[in-house]
């Protein structure tokens, strides 16, 4: 793993000055607001009841007196009511899952999807991937974004794609065998449950023919990249994107440095922004991570709460700016006794020990008006067997002690023979079970 890639065949503004950049986008940001204000009624009324008007905004900072987009904007709009297109020029809908109300529905032109397709060859490039790799696209296919996302980037890149979708664990770990793909795309946990699978079937993860993974659609910390590195053999490189900006791509981290994804600023500009108050914060500050789209012609996205937690930094492999490792979510924040806790942090502390991977599940119950947490992570399958009982409780304690110290919130630690916690087998894991009443 040597993260060694050149910078031949890179586009001119990935190197562009910020100066540069940032022309383009004030140019582009006009654009988007005029067409989202033009074209979609909702917008309209929402820039009216602010006060404010396109030719507003007269420089970058600007931008900030402009209301915020929200998943409820998309629920109240549904199906295609923040359509800036007729629906004779979309081509393609997407949608998310609707696990809390109404699914959000996103659409795209054919230049949409082009731009797209740009976007992410871009971003496995700066994975180091090129036309001479085999991908393996384990991300599902259908309305979620993320594998015909994958799946249209690596063909623009003139790599091969194996569209295997997510599932078939048997089948997946097969393919790898039998096809030799180089590069894997796929969610960080569904990567360990193929490496366990792979390990099952008698082969060892670190021999076979892979050498790139790009893996997103969930938080991971570095401590996960560092075990499915090790667990490969390979580069494991941070993707980010979400489908109400545009999909897969939207950044990525270039495998030469792997210090967090770098945002494609030329067709997104990112905000950070105080999670309580809305109020911008300068670069380096932790915040909500909020989005406006700079080319999009079907779904203008203006000021998108995507509500993840991270900070802008500067660029290093790229010009463009950085954000750093998604820290947690607003809205998958658990508030146990007063103290706001993110399962990246438990995740953070359980992989500082050797013996414990990334299988873990948080159940989090209410026990005589109290919240009490209970965490079950699995042993590293070659540790198990030599691992007893009294080892096991001692692992726990120190665990629970670091939480303690680290996080502020008492929790009881399971640790647990391998396979016990329910396999990912399509998608994100499953990483918190709340069953305190609603």
């Amino acid at each position: 793993m040597n993260g060694s890639a050149g910078r031949a065949g890179l586009d001119p503004i990935e190197t562009a000055s910020r100066d540069e950049l940032q022309a383009l986008q004030l140019q582009r940001l006009r654009w988007s607001l005029k067409r989202a204000y033009d074209n979609v009624p909702h917008y309209k009324k929402k820039f009216d009841a602010a006060g404010v008007h396109p030719d507003d905004l007269k420089t970058l900072s600007d931008l900030a007196r402009f209301p915020f987009t929200t998943k409820a904007d998309l629920r109240e709009t549904y199906p295609y009511g923040l359509f800036a297109s007729p629906m004779r020029d979309i081509v393609r809908v997407h949608a998310s899952s609707g696990t809390t109300g109404k699914p959000t529905v996103v659409g795209y032109t054919q230049n949409d999807v082009s731009t797209w397709a740009d976007l992410m060859a871009r971003s496995l490039r700066a994975a180091g991937c090129s036309a001479d790799d085999i991908i393996l696209n384990s991300y599902g296919y259908g309305l979620f974004t993320g594998g015909l996302g994958a799946h249209n980037g690596g063909e623009r890149l003139g790599a091969t794609v194996i569209p295997m979708s997510g599932g078939q664990t048997e089948k997946q770990a097969q393919l790898i065998q039998d096809f030799r793909p180089t590069v894997l795309m796929s969610t960080p946990s569904y990567a360990l449950t193929i490496a366990d699978e792979l390990a099952r079937q008698g082969c060892a993860p670190t021999k076979t023919s892979l050498r790139v993974g790009v893996f997103g659609a969930e938080p991971w910390t570095n401590e996960m990249r560092r075990e499915i590195e090790e667990r490969f053999a390979i580069d494991a490189v941070d993707i980010y994107g979400l489908s109400e900006v545009m999909g897969p791509g939207v950044a990525c981290e270039c495998v030469e440095t792997k210090d967090g994804p770098h945002i494609w600023e030329d067709h997104f500009y990112p905000e950070i922004v105080d999670p309580d108050t809305g109020a911008v914060l300068p670069d380096g500050s932790e915040g909500e991570l909020v989005f406006t789209s700079l080319t999009k012609e079907a779904l203008p996205i203006i000021r998108y709460r995507t509500r993840d937690l991270t900070r802008l930094m500067p660029g290093t492999a790229r010009s463009m700016r950085r954000m750093s490792k998604i820290t947690g979510r607003t809205d998958d924040m658990l508030i146990i006794r007063g103290v706001n806790v993110f399962p990246t942090q438990i995740e953070e502390i359980l992989l500082r020990n050797p013996h414990l991977c990334a299988h873990y599940q948080i159940l989090v119950t209410r026990e005589h008006n109290l919240d009490e947490m209970d965490v079950f992570v699995e042993l590293q399958p070659d540790d198990a067997p030599a691992i007893e009982i009294e080892q096991r409780e001692g692992i726990g304690r120190d665990v629970a002690q670091h939480i303690k110290s680290l996080v502020g919130v008492s929790a009881r630690i399971h640790v647990v023979d391998p396979e016990n916690i329910e396999r990912t087998v399509v998608g994100k894991a499953k990483r918190v079970v709340d069953k305190r009443p609603k």
